[in-house]
């Protein structure tokens, strides 16, 4: 009697228990599958096996899933109505319950503390600060929820970096997001090329068509391309540089991170987007910079690159289409009082992003501090529109002065700490690091600095892709804190 009570308070029994209570529930998900229609049983086996996995092994499982999902949002909204469009919130609030769930069961579950959390809060603060006085307070807070999320996947992925197998789990999560991206970008590739059709509107010549993936607009998915494509350039050109610095065996990892580089920059070019292109090509110029150990030899390599490129421009080597597309951004640049100025064809589109660029500032001095509050753009914009442009766009197609005129010059210069702390705690971190953690922070600078320049002109944290920027946000703040602990020892 004595062995059997020791047996069912055992490891094992609880092992055992946890077996049959699988075994019922992929019977229960069996059954449902032949009753229910397929996006439901979908649903459902999705959920269980994501609640399993997250409780057996970790969270991290979910985030994946959710991950995947989320940017699914336009294209299963425009292309299959029968599924809700929301898939990817379920599963992201699914998995932060499993996160929650799991913490209190094992009486371990805390809110995580880390690097980058301070200036991360004094932003929070000051956008839940401008909702004071909004123009709408429902909108104003939905809006809010967007970067309410993103801290708590900051929380949740960065909580989850820990133990000794850290390194592992990171390594393992960066070839998730891999796998994602090649699976968007061959999706976008497939539009641009190999269709053979599409959107009028999105016709590049009469065989080639804007890449969109399942964004259904091009400049998103050419921001969301330009993100992931600098983070994987990062890791790639250090591990290469390393190779040839360190004499090192050739590793599969080069052609495992060669061939989803391509693709994704293949599909960066296909999305035909002069602000994604300008974003990478910032994050590119930031990141040769970065790359040789020693900065005067970044800043020499450089300069080459940045006079290779203006001799291929002297030269007429470029192409037409390419050149017309990387130097066009600059009537996007700009800015002049266009009240009064007449429209046609030729100009409207630099038009209407000026006018809306004048509301903002329209609003912002007459909310100078604190702004007309955080999301509040639109509900705002009828009471300051110029005359010719009575439709807003939904935002002013630049998240700076998107910012300057919904949360004021408190809001701004609160962004711009948050992002400038962030940007210099990495710069910090690719000092410190070697091997691939060096070339995730590299990668991760590129990340933040495409992010910075293309939302010059845009503003990209749309689709579900604030979910990948709280990602990224905890990627970065564990190579910060090993940064650190490697400091200091």
């Amino acid at each position: 009697m004595g062995t059997l009570l020791n047996f069912i308070h055992s490891e094992n029994w609880a092992w055992w228990r946890l077996r049959f209570l699988m075994a019922l529930v992929g019977l229960g998900a069996g059954v449902a599958l032949f009753r229910l229609p397929l996006a439901s049983a979908f649903l459902l086996f999705g959920g269980i096996a994501v609640v399993l996995g997250s409780l057996l092994w970790t969270p991290l499982i979910g985030v994946g899933v959710t991950l995947f999902l989320a940017p699914l949002w336009a294209w299963l909204r425009a292309d299959w109505p029968q599924i809700d469009p929301l898939l990817g919130q379920y599963f992201f609030l699914l998995t932060v319950a499993v996160w929650v769930i799991r913490g209190l069961i094992k009486r371990d579950f805390r809110i995580p503390a880390p690097p980058l959390l301070f200036p991360f809060l004094v932003f929070m603060g000051a956008i839940l600060l401008s909702l004071w006085t909004s123009a709408d307070s429902a909108t104003g807070f939905m809006e809010f929820a967007k970067w309410a999320q993103i801290s708590v996947m900051f929380f949740l992925v960065y909580d989850n970096f820990k133990g000794n197998n850290a390194e592992q789990q990171i390594v393992s999560f960066v070839l998730v997001l891999i796998g994602i991206v090649v699976f968007q970008s061959v999706f976008g590739l497939w539009q641009f090329g190999l269709r053979g059709d599409g959107p009028d509107h999105f016709a590049i010549d009469a065989r080639f068509y804007r890449a969109y993936g399942t964004f259904e607009q091009p400049n998103p998915f050419g921001g969301f391309m330009g993100m992931m494509g600098a983070l994987l350039t990062g890791l790639f050109a250090t591990l290469l540089l390393e190779f040839f610095q360190l004499h090192r065996k050739f590793s599969l990892w080069f052609l495992g991170l060669a061939v989803p580089l391509l693709l994704t920059v293949g599909a960066l070019l296909a999305s035909w987007s002069r602000g994604a292109w300008m974003g990478f090509g910032a994050a590119l110029l930031i990141m040769v910079a970065l790359l040789p150990r020693r900065s005067g030899w970044g800043l020499l390599v450089l300069s080459l690159l940045m006079l290779g490129t203006l001799g291929l421009y002297s030269a007429d080597l470029l192409p037409a289409s390419v050149l017309s597309r990387m130097t066009g951004f600059l009537d996007y640049t700009r800015f002049e009082d266009v009240r009064g100025v007449a429209i046609n064809d030729v100009n409207y589109a630099v038009l209407e992003r000026m006018a809306h660029w004048q509301t903002a500032l329209d609003m912002w001095r007459e909310n100078f501090w604190l702004g007309v509050g955080f999301g509040c753009y639109e509900p705002a914009y009828p009471d300051y529109r110029l005359i010719n442009w009575p439709m807003a766009l939904g935002h002013a197609h630049n998240y700076y002065l998107n910012l300057l005129a919904e949360t004021g010059l408190l809001g701004l210069f609160a962004y711009l700490f948050f992002l400038g702390a962030l940007l210099i705690r990495l710069w910090q971190a690719v000092r410190r690091l070697d091997g691939w953690q060096r070339g995730l922070a590299i990668g991760l600078i590129g990340s933040f600095t495409h992010f910075g320049v293309h939302n010059l002109v845009d503003n990209i944290l749309v689709n579900n892709t604030h979910l990948y920027f709280g990602v990224l946000l905890a990627l970065a703040a564990w190579l910060v804190g090993k940064s650190a602990d490697n400091n200091k020892t």
